[in-house]
């Protein structure tokens, strides 16, 4: 997510009139026990009940230079494996997906997958003798970094699939078996 002017400028009025509104709403003016200063910014550790910490603009930290840390794929060590409990095996379903982020299974059993590099929901139908899907279709395409999958009513008919995308959350009518979406 980048940071523009505006967007820094909106974050800093909310949270200076926050502060504002909170400090009106604390009378500290006979409150002996007023924390100030960089002696404000403690740890969890040092929280303690009924200590006031009175911290203003001129306390907070400067600002620093934002950087982006984005995670780095590593590959999977050839013995990790999910262990199974005595009687259970693991298996590959399916592999090569971009950006898999959540996994809903509809009420008919359909795997429904939220790829948010692709910006697309596979669905993953049956399994074959192979232990593969019998099917794989695109149920949306044209998200932007999703990752939620909601089916609604809950139950066993649902009328509605939701997607959240980073900016939005989109519904699709479902039709319990039918792969395809109607917006």
């Amino acid at each position: 997510m980048k940071w523009n002017l505006n967007r820094w400028l909106a974050v800093s009025g909310v949270l200076v009139g926050s502060a504002a509104l909170l400090m009106a709403a604390l009378d500290t003016s006979d409150v002996k026990n007023v924390i100030t200063g960089t002696a404000a910014f403690t740890s969890y550790k040092e929280e303690k009940p009924g200590t006031l910490r009175k911290i203003t603009v001129a306390d907070l930290p400067k600002p620093t230079k934002g950087v982006a840390n984005q995670p780095k794929l590593v590959a999977k060590p050839s013995d990790a494996w999910p262990q199974a409990p005595q009687g259970f095996k693991v298996e590959l379903y399916a592999e090569q997906l971009e950006g898999p982020r959540e996994i809903r299974a509809a009420p008919n059993g359909d795997l429904f997958v939220s790829e948010s590099t692709a910006g697309t929901v596979e669905v993953f139908r049956g399994i074959g003798s192979d232990g593969k899907p019998k099917e794989k279709s695109t149920f949306a395409t044209g998200l932007r970094n999703n990752f939620g999958i909601a089916f609604y009513p809950l139950g066993a008919n649902p009328k509605w699939v939701y997607f959240a995308n980073t900016n939005s959350v989109i519904r699709y009518a479902y039709h319990n078996g039918d792969l395809k979406a109607t917006g």
